[in-house]
């Protein structure tokens, strides 16, 4: 009998690609589907045996079908994530339109099972201590264009699920790690602070995020795919940080700037929308938007992944582990120029 394989969507992007890896090395055959042009340092080195490149457009739904041909599994992870752009459809059209062709594919093909990656952005943020579960209301009005894709996103599950399609659907959290190519928008958080970008002292607050390593973000994918409950979402987090721990811990294991004084609602909004203004004139991606800066420089994106870890066995590192992770990686690879590399403390060098 012919091997079934599975495809991976967004396979060249930071979670695809290290997916792809993860799913490889357990002797799985996977198809890598990815866009002609795309990037494909991060998938160098596989072998041609149980590896295959399958190029096509998420928003083609047509190249999604063709590549699903011999599959009997689909992780879809295909999404930009980008917060904001001049023109909200490159965000919005391969999210939310792309998701609904991928899955209308896997539905013609009769997929036996298929993970879709979402966000824990689609819970929304709590301002106390407890942290959000996978019910939590999302209650944000007039969100960041990345975070309305996802809300649109999950609609769109929703609605495939409705119709009888088998997905168990999986909410990352804050991702960091090796292998962060483009970088993400997380990714670039760290270059900035290596660089010293914001100068002695990190602007901080008392909002906050979880931080949650790709690889155990991966081999959540991979229990969801293999015991998750049809239907279900699960939250896949790790350890929950203020962003004043978040920096003082990027102190402590590098030695560079602490954390600094909050600023006030207003100037953090003022930030936000400089940010942006300065990041459209220069046709950059913005780091923070006015948007974000009003929703979550305050507010926290804490959860709890108890039904993770109960259903499925998932489990996190500590933030520790995981920042130190990204930071040799982005050191290694030369995203921070040597002059500039040399200050951090030598213990988070690679062998």
């Amino acid at each position: 009998m012919p091997a079934q394989w599975t495809l991976v969507t967004g396979a060249s992007g930071f979670i695809g690609s290290t997916l792809v890896r993860r799913l490889v090395e357990r002797g799985e055959h996977v198809k890598a589907f990815v866009r002609p042009g795309s990037s494909l340092a991060p998938l160098q080195g596989l072998p041609v045996d149980r590896f295959q490149l399958a190029y096509g457009d998420i928003n083609v739904g047509d190249t999604v079908f063709r590549a699903l041909a011999s599959c009997d599994r689909m992780y879809h992870v295909a999404s930009v994530f980008r917060y904001a752009s001049k023109r909200p459809e490159e965000i919005l059209n391969p999210t939310v339109a792309g998701t609904r062709g991928a899955l209308l594919a896997a539905k013609r093909r009769g997929i036996e099972r298929v993970v879709v990656t979402s966000s824990a952005s689609v819970l929304g943020v709590t301002h106390g201590d407890d942290p959000m579960d996978e019910a939590h209301p999302f209650g944000l009005s007039d969100p960041e264009t990345y975070i309305r894709a996802k809300v649109e996103q999950l609609q769109v599950v929703d609605e495939m699920i409705d119709d009888g399609l088998p997905v168990v659907t999986v909410l990352p959290t804050a991702v960091f790690g090796p292998g962060d190519h483009r970088p993400t928008p997380n990714g670039r958080t760290l270059i900035d602070y290596l660089k010293q970008s914001f100068g002695r002292r990190v602007p901080s607050s008392d909002g906050g995020i979880s931080v949650v390593d790709v690889e155990d973000v991966v081999d959540g994918h991979i229990q969801a795919m293999s015991s998750g409950r049809l239907g279900e979402r699960y939250i896949l987090g790790g350890e929950n940080l203020t962003f004043t721990d978040f920096f003082a811990l990027l102190h402590e294991l590098t030695g560079l700037a602490e954390p600094g004084k909050s600023p006030s609602p207003g100037m953090i909004r003022l930030a936000g929308w400089l940010i942006e203004r300065y990041a459209a004139w220069t046709e950059r991606e913005p780091i923070l938007t006015y948007r974000l800066a009003r929703d979550y420089a305050f507010a926290r994106v804490w959860v709890t992944s108890d039904k993770a870890a109960r259903e499925l066995g998932y489990s996190s590192r500590p933030a520790r582990e995981t920042l130190s992770r990204a930071i040799r990686w982005f050191l290694a690879n030369g995203y921070v120029p040597r002059p500039l590399a040399n200050r951090v403390r030598l213990e988070l060098r690679p062998v």
